[in-house]
């Protein structure tokens, strides 16, 4: 039994309390997989194939030639004018797009066409299974869809999909970029699973420790094949899938994306909803991660060698609101909602045991080395978004979630 195959039967009771389970049933990576796509898909007639022009150029006109008379339909996104965003009109597109009788969504891409498939999937009740393009991030298995609702970057509980296929030789010869983000993806967990320990500590938030050991074990594997996935070896980008499929199991035993997603993440969410507000130029996700991830790794540093001291918080909800503009006010909403400006809770009363929780994790040195490693430099990053944008980052990034890291340790005891 792979260790996906173990991961997928689930924990019936983990020594954490709960029980794991993941919905994906299938999962195929290999070098051959597109040749088999009737065989592994031989249950359905009735196919929509979702796709945008680049996925569909590459690989999903044979995807759909290789199932033959089975796709019935076929929604293809213009990527003309640049990026797809997954808002409300991809995703009624999308929804106009299923006819009577469909069986099965069939998405061929990666991020945002399986979050797309995801959503959709779960408010038709079809199900759906994803042809990964690029091993370029870790959502293919959760059940949480990241959208862009009402200008804010929302992750919508929806559906993990049926089934997860992979075919090395695609995934070897996709865009260095996207190669590079998913690695970023997985590296960026060094810090988000340091602050799933902080918030655990500072706010009793739910803590697995096998799901915990599970996630830092895919980072130590991934961690040494940045130069495969940069030559695109189809061994180096198969074991990165891998990792990405078992970060979407994580996420689905926890029910929420912890495991996975942190500070790192939320500086990643807030470079990429500015820019889309202010229709600038950001990052591919997973490398906004991994850069993201070296800042908050300068912050660790700098709160361990501190001490937090309570203070007067400035007039954060006009600072929202100069940074988030027409979006303001769902973030001000939402930070009402946790109330975690108006709470003391997270006052560290044993400063000694918080310091060494954010020493086990790298420092900014090493993540610079790691971020080298993969052929990425910090230069690039900083000269995009400029050092107030970043700053505004480091204060403001963590109302666009309601998840507690240490950038809310940072701005309300140390900056």
């Amino acid at each position: 039994m792979t260790e996906i195959s173990r991961l997928l039967a689930g924990v019936e009771m983990c020594a954490c309390g709960r029980s794991h389970a993941c919905p994906v049933e299938c999962v195929e990576i290999g070098p051959d997989v597109t040749g088999r796509m009737a065989e592994i898909l031989r249950d359905y007639r009735k196919i929509l194939l979702v796709a945008d022009e680049n996925t569909y150029r590459v690989c999903g006109a044979q995807v759909e030639k290789n199932l033959g008379e089975t796709v019935c339909a076929r929604c293809v996104y213009a990527t003309s004018g640049g990026l797809l965003i997954p808002d409300e009109a991809a995703v009624a597109r999308l929804e106009g797009s299923l006819f009577p009788g469909c069986e099965l969504i069939l998405g061929v891409g990666s991020g945002v066409i399986n979050d797309l498939c995801k959503f959709v999937s779960h408010r038709s009740g079809l199900p759906y299974y994803i042809f990964a393009t690029a091993p370029s991030m870790d959502g293919f298995a959760s059940v949480g869809a990241a959208l862009i609702l009402r200008g804010m970057k929302i992750t919508e509980n929806a559906r993990a999909p049926k089934g997860i296929l992979a075919d090395t030789r695609v995934l070897a010869a996709s865009p260095l970029r996207m190669r590079q983000a998913g690695w970023g993806d997985i590296i960026g967990k060094y810090s988000c699973l340091n602050d799933w320990r902080l918030s655990a500590e500072l706010l009793g938030e739910y803590f697995c420790p096998e799901v915990y050991a599970l996630m830092l074990a895919c980072v130590e594997r991934v961690r040494p094949l940045a130069a495969g996935v940069r030559r695109g070896e189809e061994s180096a980008v198969a074991a990165l899938m891998e990792a990405l499929v078992i970060a979407g199991i994580a996420m689905s035993w926890v029910g929420n994306s912890r495991p996975a997603s942190g500070s790192e993440h939320h500086l990643s969410h807030y470079f990429e909803i500015t820019g889309i507000l202010q229709g600038t130029e950001y990052l591919p996700h997973g490398i906004d991660v991994l850069c993201s991830a070296v800042l908050t790794a300068e912050l660790r540093e700098k709160m361990r060698g501190a001490t937090p001291k309570k203070k007067q918080l400035p007039d954060w909800r006009a600072e929202i609101r100069r940074i988030y503009g027409t979006s303001a006010e769902g973030i001000l909403d939402l930070q009402k909602k946790t109330g975690l400006y108006e709470s003391n809770a997270d006052f560290p009363a044993d400063w000694s045991h918080i310091r060494n929780i954010l020493a086990d994790a790298p420092g900014a040195e090493e993540m610079l080395a790691l971020l080298s490693e993969i052929g990425l430099s910090m230069a690039e990053f900083e000269t995009l978004y400029g050092r107030d944008h970043i700053a505004d980052g480091l204060m403001y990034a963590k109302d666009l979630k309601d998840r507690y890291t240490c950038l809310w340790l940072w701005y309300k005891y140390f900056a």
